[in-house]
């Protein structure tokens, strides 16, 4: 991580001499669209419980915890470009998920978490930006770069945008798109791998006439491995922005996503009401995998409005209807009231409430029929309705008279909120942000790197 940390800082030293030499070849005055470097450290940690797991066919534990860190580095290359790369790790350990092989615990049940190798694992993105503004202000376009891995998938992602400013820039349409193309490795259930295979996910062996099927001893589950192992996901999106007075602003959005491939997660179990159940120990054998459609379309209407209520208090609501082919339509509204305490402090209550039906292919455990052409038992895409309660506090110092090594303090962000569905699923998250101004661009750099060895 230092190795990383040093290797932006020598980018940012490299990318600030140029540009210091690039303004000094001119005599054209012209505002910067952003006048210092700014690195941002993100945190957070995030607690989920429930009993619905579609690993296992929608029973069994949904516990999971995940740490993440993530690292926003922003770089104005000139007056008018700015380069933004941010970088997250987030390591996870899963209940649910390590149930892809729950043989290797003490005793296997749904309920109980195994030591497998897909118990926990480490998950990376980097996505790098690039936005250019034109010399009025009114025109801005983007292009971005991302790249994603964890244990079963990698994706690589491709976007740009531009906006326009009207009226004085109290109008503002912007339209964007971005394309995924993500690889699964595909992981299955550990009972439907052939006898004696060898196992790829770096647990023990399994094999599994060494172990004694109780129930329906004639175990015969209907399985095949998926041909398409690619997802590609195809998204543009509009958006409206309007200033309607100097207390009042709204924004209308719309959103379309097109994906294709393979959109069933392969390790999540079905089990069928028609096919008598065959167990090992506790642990209730998969009668197939999920299978769903290899083609989805999603289509979202948003709305977001802020009233600047006076000079301690501002209201902030949004509204977003959303509907897809699969089924499911959703409704999302949500409130926060930033209260400012004082000149540096805010405080920020928030509550959001959010609706959905059911996909067409979901049924709960053992509600499936094995002559059904799709089916999943996965909960995110049952009919529930869910509330989450937030309570945040920033600190805000505009002009960084706090320093952190060579680094001025902007700003701090805290933030907790909790999250429950009517079905039991729960889970809280906190999330710490902190924002940095490099005071010293031109010669700081260079003399720390200077100073540690480079």
């Amino acid at each position: 991580m230092k190795k990383v940390f040093v290797v932006i800082l020598l980018l940012i030293s490299t990318l600030c001499f140029s540009q210091n030499k690039s303004n000094d070849s001119t005599k054209v005055y012209k505002k910067r669209v952003l006048e210092s470097s700014e690195i941002d450290f993100l945190t957070s940690y995030y607690l989920q419980d429930g009993k619905n797991a579609a690993v296992t066919g929608g029973i069994g534990t949904e516990e999971i915890d995940d740490f993440t860190s993530t690292l926003v580095v922003t770089v104005p290359l000139n007056a008018d470009d700015i380069l933004t790369v941010d970088f997250g790790i987030s390591a996870y350990s899963s209940a649910s998920s390590s149930n892809i092989n729950p043989f290797d615990a003490d005793y296997a049940n749904a309920f109980q978490a195994s030591s497998g190798a897909s118990a926990s694992d480490v998950w990376y993105n980097f996505v790098g930006s690039y936005s250019h503004s034109s010399d009025s202000r009114n025109t801005i376009w983007d292009a971005k770069l991302s790249v994603s891995i964890e244990f079963d998938y990698y994706s690589f992602g491709l976007g740009g945008g531009i906006t326009r400013l009207f009226n004085e820039k109290n109008t503002e349409l912007s339209v964007h798109g971005n394309v995924f193309i993500d690889f699964w490795d595909a992981k299955y259930p550990v009972e439907l791998k052939p006898a004696g295979s060898s196992d790829e996910d770096g647990d023990e062996h399994f094999n599994i006439n060494n172990y004694t099927i109780t129930g329906n001893t004639n175990y015969n589950p209907i399985f095949q491995e998926f041909d398409n192992k690619m997802r590609n996901s195809y998204s543009i999106g509009f958006g409206l922005s309007q200033i309607l007075s100097k207390n009042f602003q709204t924004l209308f959005a719309l959103d379309m996503v097109l994906q294709q491939g393979l959109l069933s997660t392969p390790y999540q179990r079905i089990y069928f009401s028609d096919i008598e159940d065959s167990f090992i120990e506790d642990f209730q054998l998969a009668d197939a995998i999920e299978q769903l459609p290899d083609l989805r379309f999603k289509l979202a209407l948003g709305n977001r409005m802020s009233l600047y209520m006076n000079e301690y208090i501002v209201l902030r609501s949004f509204y977003r209807y959303y509907f897809d082919d699969w089924g499911i339509t959703s409704h999302t509204a949500s409130i926060e009231v930033p209260v400012k305490i004082t000149d540096k402090f805010t405080l920020y209550p928030s509550y959001r409430y959010y609706s959905q039906t059911a996909a067409n292919y979901f049924a709960p455990y053992e509600t499936h029929i094995s002559t059904d052409r799709f089916y999943t038992s996965d909960y995110d895409l049952s009919k529930f309705y869910a509330n989450q309660y937030g309570f945040g506090l920033t600190y805000t110092d505009i002009f960084t008279n706090s320093h952190i090594w060579i680094f001025g303090l902007k700003s701090i962000d805290l933030k907790f909120n909790y999250y429950e569905r009517d079905s039991g699923f729960n889970a809280m998250f906190i999330v710490g942000g902190f924002k940095f101004v490099l005071d010293d661009r031109k010669k700081s750099i260079p003399k720390l790197l200077n100073r540690i060895g480079f």
